[in-house]
């Protein structure tokens, strides 16, 4: 049959068709719709009846020329030729399966941790299936759920090897693209495939149901951000500097309206920040809203400063949205050190939705990579930080699959590709309450501008524009800011700092940070 194209991969549920839809009909639409795997799951059906659906449901597969196999039982799948068999944790070995299929036979293993894909590569497994990557309705699971960052480590196992890797568990159109974007190994290996069921199998309208998820997955192409590239003659950093200084023109031009869930220490300093910047705040934490306001809204800001179970909700809920609508989504893990609680938040967060940019100090983004170098107390740092910031970033930018900015005397922010390192701004700015709650304000409403101005359509991202110049452009107009409002004569100490601090972000001109902009590039 030649190479398998495993992208979408359906598990069959005939439980789960709709009333009146015949199961064969409903298979062959589902492969006219894009499907290019069928497994044929029969959990509760006797061996007879089990070989005599798997034998017209390899019939309809022959037809589309799409590999058909069969779950668990070796034996239906000698009965009607089937291509191959989908083995879980407790069925028989890959060995044991090999001696009893034919020598092409294709051979899939479940697999919910890194030593089952371990023990798949060494039994020369043909793909592993790895989940539940959500909580799912189909299957009672016996083992947790891993969420799409929980993919990568497996991922990365399977560098050097040929075993494919296909994603199942709950996953759907509406959660398709954050799957894809979250399960990527750090190395950049990709999934092969997703798996459905109910998506399909439930479907009134399966060609359609088939069609959607293939598009969204053609569309996803693995990539991380080419090198910034100026035009001829011009150095890199005055040219991101120059793009900074236009990005800034776009803002109050286009005055984005930035959804934020902030710390609510400062919410209202954040909102003044956000209009003195040229954007437009909307403060909301009701769960019932997040939905609309997502439509609405040019970026989201989640910041879990002054966290509560009770606002889980709102922000998962808000953060998927978001993703759905293709808007930036900031998050900022403040303190997330701190406790075990905002530790099994944070994680939750991060597997919901896909950050656009996430943000935080050498302390916070320690803790959020389990790295021990840096401690931290409450939500400050503790010593003298990273030794190799930049390496740290750009690797933690290539774990999460987006910007990451991280803040102290020296800014350091990634794409996962290059590095920028900003040396603006005054100590006095850390001496006021949410100075950093406000750079994520910042962040959200510059990438809110870059959004919003982006003419490119690409079904396979979740964000269109450039973050990475956003979050630079947020960072340099804080901390140029900063210090002219701590030169100003009016400024004795960190009280008169936030008003004339505000003050001068609201006067800022594009040729200010053009001056004044300290920046260097590591390509």
């Amino acid at each position: 049959m030649g190479a398998i194209d495993y992208s979408i991969y359906l598990v069959t549920g005939r439980e789960l068709l709709p009333p009146g839809k015949d199961y064969l009909q409903h298979l062959e639409e589902s492969l006219q719709g894009g499907v290019t795997v069928v497994q044929i799951r029969e959990k509760h059906a006797e061996t007879a009846e089990f070989i005599r659906i798997a034998a017209k449901s390899k019939a309809i597969c022959d037809k589309y020329n799409v590999p058909m196999l069969i779950n668990d039982r070796v034996d239906v799948a000698v009965a009607v030729n089937a291509h191959g068999v989908h083995l879980g944790q407790d069925d028989m070995t890959v060995f044991q399966a090999r001696s009893m299929l034919p020598r092409d036979a294709i051979i899939g293993v479940s697999c919910n941790n890194v030593d089952h894909v371990k023990r798949a590569i060494k039994d020369s497994a043909d793909y592993v299936g790895i989940g539940a990557v959500w909580a799912t309705q189909t299957k009672q699971l016996t083992n947790p759920v891993i969420g799409p960052r929980g993919v990568g480590a497996m991922l990365e196992l399977l560098d050097g090897t040929t075993i494919k890797a296909v994603a199942i568990g709950g996953i759907k159109s509406s959660n398709l693209l954050r799957t894809l974007h979250g399960a990527v190994s750090p190395t950049n290996r990709a999934l092969d495939g997703v798996a459905v069921v109910s998506e399909i199998a439930a479907s009134p309208e399966p060609r359609q149901a088939a069609e959607k998820l293939s598009r969204l997955f053609k569309s996803f192409r693995i990539r991380h951000p080419p090198p910034i590239a100026s035009p001829q003659g011009v150095p890199e950093e005055k040219y991101i500097v120059g793009q900074v200084a236009e990005l800034m023109k776009v803002v109050r031009e286009v005055n984005p309206l930035i959804h934020q869930i902030t710390n609510t220490v400062v919410a209202t300093q954040s909102a003044n920040v956000t209009l003195a910047l040229g954007g437009s705040p909307i403060m909301a934490t009701e769960p019932r809203e997040m939905e609309d306001l997502s439509r609405i809204s040019n970026a989201l800001l989640v910041n879990i400063g002054t966290m509560r179970a009770d606002g889980k909700k709102s922000m998962s809920l808000a953060g998927c949205a978001a993703n759905a609508n293709r808007i930036p989504v900031v998050f900022d893990p403040v303190g997330v050190g701190a406790t075990a609680f905002r530790k099994e938040t944070v994680k939750d967060l991060l597997n919901m939705f896909q950050s656009s940019v996430i943000k935080g100090n050498a302390g916070e983004l320690a803790a959020l990579s389990d790295s021990q170098e840096v401690l931290a107390r409450g939500v400050d740092s503790v010593g003298s930080g990273f030794k190799d910031p930049v390496g740290f970033v750009r690797a933690l930018a290539r774990k999460e699959r987006c910007v990451v900015v991280l803040t102290g005397p020296v800014d350091y922010i990634s794409d996962g590709v290059s590095v920028v390192a900003l040396r603006n701004g005054h100590e006095i700015l850390g001496k006021i309450t949410g100075s950093g709650c406000v750079l994520g304000s910042s962040i959200a409403t510059y990438c809110g501008a870059a959004c919003a101005q982006s003419t490119k359509e690409d079904h396979g991202v979740l964000v269109h524009g450039d973050m990475f110049l956003g979050a630079i452009a947020a960072v340099l107009v804080v901390t140029i800011a900063a210090e002219i409002a701590a030169q100003r004569v009016d400024v004795r100490g960190p009280g008169s700092f936030l008003p004339a601090f505000i003050d001068e972000l609201w006067t800022l001109e594009p040729s200010d940070v053009q001056s004044l902009a300290r920046i260097e590039l590591f390509p």
